[in-house]
């Protein structure tokens, strides 16, 4: 496989930009290989500098649930660019767009458009401290919200005690209000709120984990995170990021039956543009500015053609009303593919991720004993055969509607001739 015109271009970008890239994982460092440039996608497809063509399962990390390039999202955005690219204004399609989420996600009484998930959940974390008055909150390891230094804290073994900061620049007093628990282990929740419980504000959780791997929840976990948040008065956060309109139409809440307090959205909700949403209940979004003290703000917020790229995708994914039942038989063939193959999947809907381990992932820790140098030889048997996936271990493989029977066959016979 010719990759010249790539490896020309990393060349350049690594005088530029930290590491040749915009954000680390496009580094394709932990595969021990040059990152592709992209040149143009369609469909399933993504097509690089060099011309080589690929299956996808990419999708840009998950909003291009329809594929790339949706014709309705494309006419939309022609559409809204003829009256301008940013108003940093009120207009109508924040309102239409606000609408369509609260309808597939009832618990975002009320909702903010922000430019990114990161920001996104930021807000939520910073909306739920003001409501509580309460400081300290709970995240787990292996969850990823963001890079907000708040939530920028180690993945070990931080139980009951404040998280050390996971990036240098952040000083140990932005995280030293930030617990760790175990994601799956409720125990864990319940040790540091039997410790700090009237000083917690919330708790946030990928309700389905995709930052450490796919990760589903065990029976009753998120259930128990309901319950232990009420007793104490605290909040919960789903950081439906990733999960968000891709496991179901209303995301994880709806796809396990758990309703948040404070929901994050983002990639989706903008059709694959810089938009994400945070909202929850009425009461608690109205200590939001400028009703209340809680400060958020951002000039291109609900920016315009990202509001139409987003409604014209939600809308698509109404029209298609068999398409999660169609993600979800197509990614149980990819599945059975790769365990026949002898790798070991976890999957939750159109979400999956092969780990190259042993035992049994239902968490960071277990995740964290991953040969990550036998999944870089996986991935680079997949690339070589057309097949583009994460190139990291810890991230998910996404399944999209553009993806066809014979795209799945195809990937399925690529995964059978694999030898673990």
């Amino acid at each position: 496989m010719n990759t010249r015109r790539s490896e020309e271009l990393y060349a350049q970008a690594l005088d530029l930009m930290p590491g040749g890239v915009n954000s680390p994982v496009r580094a394709f460092r932990s595969v021990g290989r040059t990152p592709l440039f992209i040149d143009h996608a369609a469909g399933d497809r993504v097509f690089d500098a060099d011309g080589n063509e690929y299956i996808d399962y990419v999708c840009s990390w998950g909003p291009d649930i329809l594929g790339h390039a949706h014709p309705a999202v494309l006419s939309a955005v022609r559409k809204s660019l003829e009256s301008g690219l940013t108003f940093g204004a009120c207009h109508s399609g924040e309102i239409a767009l606000a609408q369509k989420i609260r309808e597939h996600f009832p618990s975002m009484e009320m909702l903010r458009l922000v430019s990114s998930g990161t920001e996104a959940v930021m807000s939520a974390v910073r909306a739920a401290r003001g409501f509580t008055r309460r400081d300290r909150i709970i995240k787990f390891e292996g969850c990823y919200h963001g890079h907000s230094d708040g939530l920028l804290v180690k993945g070990g073994s931080g139980l009951l005690t404040g998280a050390i900061p996971d990036s240098s620049g952040v000083p140990a007093g932005y995280t030293e209000t930030t617990l760790l628990a175990r994601y799956n282990d409720i125990s864990s929740v319940e040790r540091l709120f039997a410790k700090y419980g009237e000083s917690i504000a919330c708790v946030i959780v990928e309700p389905c984990a995709a930052n450490m791997g796919v990760v589903p929840p065990a029976e009753g976990f998120l259930e128990g995170l309901r319950s232990i948040t009420e007793k104490y008065g605290a909040l919960l956060i789903f950081d439906e990021v990733i999960t968000g309109f891709r496991l179901s139409p209303g995301g994880a809440q709806e796809y396990y039956g758990i309703t948040p307090d404070i929901t994050a959205l983002g990639k989706i909700v903008g059709g694959g543009m810089p938009l994400a949403a945070y909202g929850g209940k009425r009461e608690i979004m109205e200590c939001v500015a400028p009703l209340g003290s809680v400060y958020q703000a951002g000039t291109l917020s609900g920016n315009p053609v990202a509001v139409a790229a987003g409604l014209a995708a939600l809308t698509e994914l109404e029209n298609q009303p068999d398409i999660y039942i169609e993600l979800e038989r197509k990614s149980a063939e990819l599945e059975r593919a790769m365990k026949a193959a002898g790798l070991n999947v976890n999957r939750c809907g159109s979400l999956l991720t092969a780990f190259f381990t042993d035992i049994p992932v239902t968490d960071y820790q277990s995740a964290k004993s991953s040969d990550t140098q036998k999944y870089a030889g996986y991935f680079g048997y997949l690339l070589e055969n057309g097949i583009y996936t994460a190139p990291s271990q810890f991230e998910a493989m996404f399944v999209s509607a553009a993806h066809s029977d014979e795209d799945i066959k195809k990937t399925s016979s690529v995964i059978s001739g694999y030898c673990v």
